[in-house]
């Protein structure tokens, strides 16, 4: 059976929840304007897992209307109950690249307490690629939450703001081999003869992923 327009419709009207997630799945293989409009309706549905699937769409469908979508991952970041979702939306303005959203991530990382959205929020800074957001990132890597300290490390990397460098120098020497892997992979967005010498020193480290993480940037 052929998938089309009316045939996605029906899985997304169904009852029947799981038939909404195919439907959403299902939204991959239509032109991205007729997808958008099919998916708006499930950003609000009464099934969480359905709001999750709908908005982690709108990574890629939103593009064709970057205006309504911002007005949309605004509303969700800010007013979904669940945090599940409202992590998604942040996922989605970070891909999206909707700087206009900055205020609104930066204020829900302050005013929440759930450590799966602030995640969220700060690996989204990275891809946002807004300098507004040095200083939260800054913030971030002095949490007590290491897979957010983490994401800061990177999402400083990829921000490629060299104020970064002295911030994430101590982390070089971290006993935890991902998070020197993940210094590695920053350093390599940044430039300058201190870059260089970490990343050197990051060549010789005693786990491979690290030391060839390093070697990478080293030679490219």
């Amino acid at each position: 059976m052929s998938i089309t327009p009316d045939s996605i419709q029906i899985l997304l009207n169904s009852d029947d929840f799981g038939d909404r997630l195919r439907g959403i799945n299902q939204l991959r293989q239509l032109d991205a304007n007729i997808a958008f409009k099919l998916l708006k309706p499930l950003l609000t549905d009464s099934n969480v897992r359905v709001r999750y699937a709908a908005v982690s769409q709108l990574d890629t469908i939103g593009k064709v209307n970057l205006e309504e979508s911002l007005v949309l991952l605004r509303n969700l970041l800010v007013n979904d109950p669940e945090s599940d979702v409202q992590a998604a939306a942040a996922d989605a303005i970070g891909g999206l690249k909707l700087v206009e959203a900055y205020p609104d991530l930066e204020r829900s990382y302050q005013q929440t307490s759930e450590w799966l959205l602030k995640f969220s929020i700060i690996a989204s800074l990275g891809e946002l690629g807004d300098l507004r957001a040095f200083d939260l990132l800054t913030e971030a890597l002095k949490s007590d939450t290491e897979i957010i300290q983490t994401a800061a490390i990177s999402a400083l990397g990829e921000l490629g703001d060299t104020r970064a460098i002295p911030l994430l120098l101590p982390f070089v020497s971290n006993p935890d081999w991902q998070v020197r892997h993940r210094v590695a992979q920053a350093f390599g967005n940044l430039s300058g003869d201190e870059v260089k010498a970490t990343l050197e020193k990051l060549a010789q480290d005693e786990v491979e992923q690290v030391s060839n993480e390093a070697k990478y940037h080293l030679n490219s």
